[in-house]
């Protein structure tokens, strides 16, 4: 099976800058919708970015501007570059990928995606 596996997390200070990456392994992601999701104590998971196999990107209004989502297909790599961070990004950052399309596939809200990673968090301070 496919394995997706994020990295790049920490804590910065507002204004900072992070660079998430997200790893997959049992398959490539030329052909996969892409999306980078994140969840907040006591908020429902929302979409950030994605990135449709077209190469079309998207952004949530809260990060457009800030935050730049791109793909390294030798690689296998999708990142999250993250510029002038707010405590408001506070939250853990989830990749995903989307294959196979089942009924209901939504990347804009994450719903049927095929594969999901851990996660990782990322802290900003004021």
């Amino acid at each position: 099976g496919g394995q997706l596996v994020e990295s790049g997390g920490g804590s910065v200070q507002t204004g900072g800058s992070l660079r998430l990456a997200c790893t997959a392994s049992g398959f490539t992601l030329d052909r996969a919708d892409l999306g980078w999701y994140r969840q907040a104590p006591g908020n429902e998971c929302e979409m950030v970015s994605t990135l449709t196999d077209a190469g079309t990107p998207h952004y949530a209004d809260s990060v457009k501007g800030r935050f730049t989502i791109s793909l390294d297909n030798a690689k296998r790599t999708v990142y999250l570059q993250m510029n002038s961070l707010k405590p408001e990004d506070t939250a853990m950052y989830y990749c995903a990928a989307g294959l196979y399309y089942p009924a209901g596939y939504d990347p804009l809200v994450g719903d049927g995606m095929d594969y999901w990673g851990k996660g990782t968090l990322v802290t900003i301070s004021s």
